[in-house]
């Protein structure tokens, strides 16, 4: 593995609530860690769904940014039922053994479930956006269809065409003409594993849909592998990475519902 020469991202905690908590979903309970300011006032909510790899430290920060942004921040343990990402050391048995047996039916209902404790601890329900990196791009597509509450979405080099086991079998693509909310994809043009032929399919397929698909849009980055926001990673880069960012902000506050 190539080594990582990258200093990843420490977002303090200061003026923030942090922290692990638990969020009901049917009679089970779904681990999550949470990121909001501390001051008082219903806040817009921002689902961060997690990369294969779990809510590893990267997507807590990620949690930590949105929430000095104004952002009440939760990204859940979609996971929790199948395994722990981090007790395998290759992605191909992270891959086989957790995320394909990881229906997304499932994954929509506990996203659902995050929107309820959202709303029960300072979340503002009428202005809600989601965003995933990798695996949760891919699902935050899927997301964007299938919830009429979320007003913005920004998916993260998620697969377009393809899932990662037999048990997907429904995809962006499949979902591009009726979405519920505009989405701004972020791909990169080296990405080996979406190729920009599934993304020049993916933007047909958006100006064929409904307004929401109409409006959204996908952006890629010349020289950009997949994972070029993962500073913890060897593929991490920053100018793109800086510039996606602020799109995501933006995409993301441009479309949410006056409060």
């Amino acid at each position: 593995m190539t080594e990582n020469k990258n200093t990843p991202i420490k977002t303090p905690v200061s003026g923030l609530k942090v922290g692990m908590t638990e969020v009901p979903v049917n009679t089970e309970s779904m681990p999550a860690y949470y990121a909001m300011p501390e001051q008082a006032g219903r806040l817009p909510v921002v689902l961060v769904i997690q990369e294969i790899f779990g809510v590893h430290e990267h997507i807590q920060d990620i949690c930590r940014r949105f929430a000095q942004e104004g952002f009440l921040a939760i990204a859940p343990e979609l996971y929790f039922r199948q395994g722990d990402p981090a007790a395998f050391s290759e992605v191909s048995d992270i891959v086989s053994k957790i995320v394909s047996q990881v229906p997304d039916e499932q994954v929509l209902q506990d996203l659902d479930a995050c929107l309820v404790w959202a709303g029960l601890h300072g979340g503002n329900l009428a202005q809600v956006c989601v965003t995933g990196f990798c695996w949760g791009g891919r699902v935050t597509w899927r997301y964007a269809e299938h919830q009429p509450m979320v007003n913005a979405a920004v998916a993260w080099y998620g697969r377009l065409t393809a899932g990662h086991g037999p048990i997907h079998t429904r995809h962006p693509i499949d979902v591009a003409s009726t979405l519920q909310a505009p989405v701004l994809g972020l791909y990169g043009e080296k990405d080996a594993g979406i190729p920009l032929s599934d993304v020049r399919a993916m933007q047909k397929a958006l100006t064929l849909g409904n307004e929401h698909a109409q409006r959204s849009t996908i952006r890629v980055y010349e020289g950009a592998d997949h994972g070029f926001f993962a500073d913890y990673r060897p593929m991490y880069e920053p100018k793109a990475a800086k510039d996606a960012w602020v799109r995501c902000l933006a995409w993301m506050r441009s479309n949410l519902k006056p409060s």
